[in-house]
């Protein structure tokens, strides 16, 4: 889970217990465990994202490095909370990477059209679960440059 000393780097939304021990194994096979945080429903994520309710104590400008968000969630879905995310200035420019075992055309073309920067489908082999995993730290974490702070508020 996340350290509070440091800023989170990846926010993991899932409700499967299941999917999270295992995105969390195949995230610590790669030695990422230290800057993650996991919310468990859409509204947690939300209040997560924009330091609401429980989260109040967040620094808004101190965002997850990039999202991994199921789409399939409990009390707000995966969809509505991209879109919120999308849909704000202050939270636009965080990559949210859809993690989900929809392989649905409609589910991706909607995730894309409403801001989603990548679409992963769950592989069902931890191996490949590894290297999916292991794809993402390094474009997100590692190689990806994001637009500066401010960058889409008028800073």
């Amino acid at each position: 889970m996340s350290d509070s000393a440091c800023p989170v780097e990846i926010l993991l939304v899932e409700d499967n217990p299941d999917d999270i021990e295992l995105t969390l194994r195949a995230l610590q096979t790669k030695n990422i465990t230290n800057r993650i945080h996991v919310v468990r429903d859409g509204e947690e994520a939300l209040e997560y994202v924009f330091c609401e309710k429980r989260y109040a104590g967040r620094d808004i400008h101190h965002p997850p490095k990039v999202i991994l968000l199921d789409l399939k969630l409990p009390k707000v879905d995966g969809l509505t909370v991209l879109r919120h995310i999308k849909g704000d200035a202050r939270t636009k420019a965080i990559p949210v990477v859809i993690l989900t075992s929809s392989e649905e055309e409609r589910d991706v073309i909607n995730t894309y059209n409403c801001g989603a920067n990548s679409y992963l489908v769950k592989p069902i082999e931890f191996e490949q679960f590894i290297n999916a995993i292991s794809s993402l730290e390094l474009y997100w974490l590692i190689l990806n440059t994001p637009p500066p702070e401010g960058a889409f508020n008028g800073q």
